[in-house]
């Protein structure tokens, strides 16, 4: 009797992805291996937000970048988008788009806006005192 291979088990250890999972690029390759955004040690917030620098180089210049960073300049093109915005506009983690932002914020490409502190926003009663004062002008 013969052995039929096509509903044999794979060899143990061997992984097999779908067709429709496409490629698998693991997240430390598209950092080189880094976890912290450039030398200076950027840190950047989830709701910090990025724009596209408009003194930056043109697309010409965008061969020398990485698919990734090609991804986020496309996301930034349209509109202001926060860092998470930005992470699942790319389909890429958190982690990733931090690191590959402090790429782009190295080399001028984008500009990163943080948010206010809690502590420098205005006190809520001070603001309600001045709009009691408009209303009974």
């Amino acid at each position: 009797m013969t052995e039929d291979t096509t509903d044999a088990p794979r060899e143990q250890g061997s992984q097999w992805y779908d067709n429709e999972a496409g490629p698998l690029v693991r997240p430390y390759a598209m950092t080189g291996g880094r976890t912290r955004p450039g030398p200076t040690g950027v840190r950047f917030d989830l709701i910090a937000l990025v724009t596209l620098d408009a003194a930056a180089p043109g697309a010409a210049d965008d061969t020398a970048l990485g698919p990734e960073h090609r991804a986020l300049i496309e996301l930034c093109r349209t509109e202001t988008q926060s860092v998470a915005e930005l992470a699942a506009g790319a389909d890429l983690p958190v982690g990733v788009v931090r690191v590959l932002l402090g790429d782009l914020l190295e080399l001028g490409r984008v500009t990163v806006s943080r948010p206010v502190p809690p502590a420098q926003l205005p006190d809520e009663r001070i603001l309600r005192e001045v709009i009691a004062g408009l209303r009974a002008l």
